[in-house]
């Protein structure tokens, strides 16, 4: 019998995920698409990073960082009354930061493809930054949008090594589909193992072909 809850942790892990990233991301990427700062290129650094460094290298300083033994850690511990090691919370928190790249980038590309007369024509009709990024940068990037949506919802659902190192193995609480998998695998019950998968592997392709048709049937419509 497959436990299913597994699942439902996962994908609320990647609803919660995903709304946060959405609302940090636009104004993030916003900045970067349009900065002249020194510090972009440090920003752009530091929010790739986890699309190179490996998730046990993140897991273990997220792991440090948030550990009652330490500052930051205690900190939260003490005026939050909340651990995030081995909690949903610290998933949630870990989700956000090694995600952060696969809703910025989608939406910073977005930002940068917009003609600059599109502000510019904006403003000369008496609209703050807010109504033009709401009502007129917004509304020209929908496929972007989407496509960062969808990139951080199915990329969550796929963590393994973040996962596991700040959340550990919690039944109900912490256990993700994905390492679910894992110890389907260890325990040698590779059928169990292959319908996790299956599931896993079905969600995320219908995922991505959502995306990719939708995306089509849009730039068919701005051509016509």
């Amino acid at each position: 019998m497959i436990d299913l809850q597994p699942f439902w942790i996962t994908f609320q892990l990647a609803l919660i995920t995903t709304a946060l990233l959405f609302v940090i991301a636009i104004p993030l990427a916003y900045w970067l698409a349009h900065s002249k700062s020194k510090f972009k290129s440090i920003i752009e650094t530091l929010v790739s990073m986890p699309l190179v460094l490996p998730p046990s290298v993140l897991g273990f300083y997220f792991l440090v960082a948030f550990g009652p033994s330490h500052g930051l850690g205690q900190f939260i511990e003490h005026y939050f009354n909340t651990r995030l090691v081995f909690s949903f919370g610290g998933l949630v928190v870990a989700s956000v930061i090694y995600s952060l790249p696969f809703m910025v980038h989608p939406i910073q590309s977005g930002f940068s493809g917009l003609s600059p007369y599109l502000k510019e024509a904006s403003y000369s009709l008496g609209k703050s930054r807010m109504d033009t990024l709401r009502h007129v940068l917004l509304p020209n990037i929908k496929a972007s949008l989407l496509t960062g949506i969808v990139l951080t919802f199915a990329h969550t659902i796929g963590e393994f090594g973040v996962v596991l190192m700040i959340g550990g193995n919690i039944p109900g609480q912490t256990r993700v589909a994905s390492i679910a998998i894992y110890d389907e695998v260890e325990a040698m019950n590779y059928h169990s193992a292959n319908v996790y998968a299956g599931i896993l592997f079905a969600v995320t392709f219908v995922i991505l072909l959502t995306v990719y048709f939708v995306n089509h049937r849009y730039a068919i419509t701005k051509r016509l």
